[in-house]
């Protein structure tokens, strides 16, 4: 399928050799590919000329490849994507030159078309020559067309066509660019250039949050990366206008100032935690990885990729809702996972902390989306290693989601059992709460049935859950679970830290 959505433009001369069978078959990868063939000449003829040894069987083609990814090192990509074809195509092609084609759009200011006689007959009403110019701000006098360019060009643009009515025809501005007089970056430069420079404002006051919570050791550490922050936001700021280097450096410094007092509390607020910084680098790194990565995909790479990864998460999902967290809690204790009976806002809680795990697992694709952005070399399209990178994931996402149910749910039950082996308040678990309670009874202990221990009025017991008519206790004497018909007996709270029950 071809390719209509890239970033970058690359011009390729290919050598191809073999005769016509194999320069036809290096024409169809190239279509398929979505890289439109410019020119073609035999070997030693074209724009390199007789720096190609001259050859009747070679063909020299001249391919614009297009590519995802920043422009730095686009030409090594598109390079690597053309071998990779032709290798997959088993021809012997060699890339001999690769430069980019960069065609950056330079910032135009917009005009909206008006009518001028309507505007005129405004100006010489004595009452609504005052209103005039908040009516045209408004769209009072627009004929619906819109140009772009200066000042003197977007008005002859506008009257271009209309003959001896050209003196009806006015403009008039949508921003304010037109009346400035300092030079702009071109569209993309610019855009990529106030990145920088917001995230260079951000670096000071994430290593000043992250020094003021850290030893005396780390506050030199976390302070010079405050100083590195600093330098990088003033140079970014002098970059940030073609003119004024002087304005832009005190804008970003602002920026990082007000950053900084946010993050601090300064500004009345709490302030910002190293934590809450870790979380939120995580998550727009993993967002942004993840989205470079996808953007790039082909229909086979969506077969490959996302079909399994969604269907690894709907598993996830599936064996969540069922509660694994719970029933790995229930077992832990020695119950089942109907004697817990939690509710399905619990499960579901459970099942988004199950899969909140996958967060880190979603580093390794989201940094190899990264790396295809930037054309390194095993990320390439058609790479072995790609292969490699998709088994690994699956199994890396198992692995941990097993590993961490496991370890969540083992660590709360043994929480549970610790804090009533000392008579203390019990740990919560997504939704189970279990609470000191004194059993009293209708009938002699001894005739009531029931599952586990003998039950022992006098002192408390754990009460787990209520659930189908039966409660769920916990002897925190003999560790091991009491069940009992609800119907016989009766639940009274009693207080944490022992005593009895009489």
């Amino acid at each position: 399928m071809a390719q209509t959505r890239y970033d970058q433009r690359v011009r390729v001369f290919v050598e191809v050799r073999g005769g016509p069978d194999d320069w036809q078959e290096a024409e169809d990868r190239f279509g398929r590919h979505g890289w439109p063939v410019r020119a073609h000449h035999p070997a030693g003829q074209g724009p390199l000329g007789d720096a190609v040894v001259p050859d009747p069987g070679s063909r020299v083609y001249e391919v614009e490849v297009r590519l995802f990814g920043i422009a730095k090192g686009c030409d090594q990509g598109a390079a690597e994507r053309v071998r990779k074809a032709a290798r997959a195509a088993r021809l012997e092609a060699y890339v001999l030159r690769a430069e980019p084609l960069h065609r950056d759009r330079e910032t135009r200011s917009r005009w909206r078309v008006v009518d001028a006689r309507r505007r005129r007959r405004a100006l010489r009403s004595p009452w609504r020559r005052y209103a005039a110019p908040w009516a045209l701000a408004r769209g009072a006098y627009d004929t619906g067309g819109l140009v772009t360019g200066p000042a003197g060009q977007a008005l002859r643009l506008a009257r271009a066509g209309h003959g001896a009515r050209a003196s009806e025809v006015a403009v008039r501005p949508l921003d304010g660019m037109w009346r400035d007089s300092r030079r702009r970056w071109p569209e993309e430069e610019g855009e990529r250039r106030a990145f920088l420079a917001v995230a260079w404002a951000l670096v000071t006051p994430v290593a000043l949050v992250c020094a003021v919570h850290a030893g005396p050791a780390g506050r030199w550490l976390w302070g010079a990366g405050a100083a590195v922050g600093v330098a990088g936001a003033a140079r970014a700021g002098r970059r940030l206008f073609p003119d004024g280097r002087v304005t832009g450096t005190v804008v970003v410094l602002a920026v990082s100032a007000f950053f900084t007092a946010g993050g601090l509390g300064l500004a009345g607020s709490d302030g910002w935690t190293p934590s809450d910084a870790f979380t939120t680098l995580l998550v727009v790194g993993v967002v942004s990885g993840l989205w470079l990565l996808v953007r790039q995909w082909t229909w086979g790479e969506w077969v490959t990729w996302a079909v399994p990864l969604v269907v690894t998460l709907l598993v996830s999902t599936f064996l969540a809702a069922g509660s694994v967290l719970h029933a790995l809690y229930a077992d832990a204790l020695d119950l089942s996972s109907s004697d817990l009976d939690v509710p399905p806002v619990w499960q579901f809680l459970a099942a988004l902390k199950l899969l909140s795990v996958l967060a880190y697992v979603l580093l390794v694709p989201a940094w190899w989306g990264v790396a295809r952005h930037r054309h390194h070399f095993y990320a390439t399209p058609g790479e072995r290693s790609n292969v490699i990178l998709h088994a690994l994931v699956f199994v890396v996402i198992l692995t941990f989601t097993g590993g961490f149910a496991l370890d969540s749910a083992g660590r709360a039950a043994q929480r549970t059992k610790a804090a009533a082996a000392r008579g203390e308040e019990l740990p919560p678990y997504f939704g189970v709460e279990p609470s000191w309670t004194c059993v009293r009874t209708t009938t002699a202990p001894a005739r009531i049935p029931g599952e586990g221990p003998a039950l022992d009025p006098d002192r408390p017991y754990l009460l787990i859950n209520v659930a189908d008519g039966t409660a769920v206790l916990w002897d925190q004497i003999t560790g091991e679970p009491l069940k009992l018909p609800a119907n016989k007996a009766w639940l009274v709270p009693a207080e944490p830290g022992g005593g009895g029950c009489g």
